[in-house]
C-alpha cells in the first residue's frame, strides 16, 4: 500500500532511511530541511500488509528520488511520477531506479550513471605542510569559489550559482576549504547536501598551472577530517575510474552506481 507520508511518520521514515545514510543522503537532508508539510516537497511510503515500510519516494520540486532496499511497488511509484506534470528528474541507486522504467510513460532524454562511493574511516589523507595555508570559506567567498570552479576544465561546462553557494555556506548545508594565491582561489574542496548523518564531497579541483602540487588533496584532507570527526559518513560520485582509485586510497569504497535521469 502506498500513501503520502505526514509529520507523524517522521520517526519511522528516518529510522528506515538511516539504516543506509550514504544511499539516502539526499532524502535525509530534505526531510531535516523541509519536513513533511513544506509545499516544495512530498514523500510517499510503500508499506507491506503488516504496516512495515519498504520503500520511499520523494519529490522535491519536480525531482524524484526513490529508495527501497528490496522489492517495492515500482508500478505504484511510477504512477505517482507519471501524474506529476512538472517532473524533470529521477535519481537513486541504479538497481532501484531501473525497476521504475517499464511503468514510466516518458523515457529519460539524458540517462546518466555514476559510480557512488562512501567513506566511514579515512586513511592516507595528506598531511598539510606548515607553509600551506588552507582556509575555511565564508559566505563572502562564494563568488570567488564559483569563479575557480569555472576555471577548471572538467567543471567548465557545469552550471553553478553564486547565490546558491552563498546560501548553502550560510545555512551550513555545505562547506568549502580552499587555498589562495594573491587573493585568487586556486584550489578547493567542498561538501554539499550535509545532514546530521552524512555529507557529499564535491568540487575537488585545482586551477590549470597549479596542478600536481597536492593542493586539492590538502583541502580534501582538512574537509574530510572535519566531517568524519563530526560523525558524518562521506559520499561522492565519480565517473572516471582513475579518479576512483585516488578516492579509494583515502578510504572510499564503492556502494553501487547512481542513476540520474533527466526528462527535460
Amino acid at each position: 500500500m502506498i500513501r503520502q507520508l505526514v509529520e507523524e511518520d517522521r520517526k519511522v521514515t528516518l529510522d528506515f532511511v538511516s539504516q543506509k545514510p550514504a544511499e539516502n543522503l539526499f532524502i535525509i537532508g530534505d526531510i531535516e530541511a523541509y519536513g513533511f508539510t513544506n509545499p516544495i516537497q512530498k514523500l510517499w511510503g510503500d508499506f507491506v500488509v503488516d504496516g512495515e515500510l519498504r520503500g520511499i519516494l520523494l519529490n522535491y520540486d519536480g525531482n524524484f528520488i526513490v529508495y527501497a532496499p528490496e522489492e517495492y511497488d515500482a508500478k505504484g511509484f511510477a504512477e505517482i511520477i507519471n501524474h506529476d506534470e512538472k517532473y524533470e528528474f529521477i535519481s537513486g541507486i541504479e538497481q532501484i531506479v531501473v525497476k521504475l522504467e517499464p511503468y514510466l510513460t516518458s523515457k529519460p532524454s539524458n540517462p546518466r550513471v555514476l559510480y557512488y562511493a562512501k567513506c566511514e574511516h579515512a586513511k592516507g589523507l595528506q598531511e598539510v605542510p606548515p607553509e600551506i595555508e588552507v582556509k575555511k570559506a565564508t559566505p563572502d567567498d562564494a563568488e570567488r569559489i564559483i569563479d575557480q570552479m569555472y576555471g577548471i576544465p572538467e567543471f567548465a561546462t557545469s552550471t553553478f550559482s553564486v547565490e546558491r553557494k552563498r546560501e548553502s555556506l550560510s545555512n551550513k548545508s555545505a562547506r568549502t576549504y580552499f587555498i589562495e594565491e594573491d587573493g585568487r582561489i586556486i584550489s578547493s574542496a567542498s561538501s554539499t547536501a550535509e545532514n546530521s548523518q552524512s555529507a557529499m564531497i564535491v568540487g575537488v579541483g585545482t586551477l590549470s598551472g597549479y596542478e600536481k602540487k597536492g593542493l586539492a588533496s590538502y583541502c580534501m584532507s582538512i574537509l574530510c577530517t572535519e566531517l568524519l570527526n563530526e560523525g558524518k559518513m562521506l559520499c561522492l560520485f565519480y565517473d572516471n575510474p582513475a579518479a576512483g582509485s585516488i578516492y579509494k586510497r583515502i578510504g572510499f569504497v564503492d556502494i553501487g552506481k547512481w542513476c540520474m535521469w533527466s526528462f527535460k
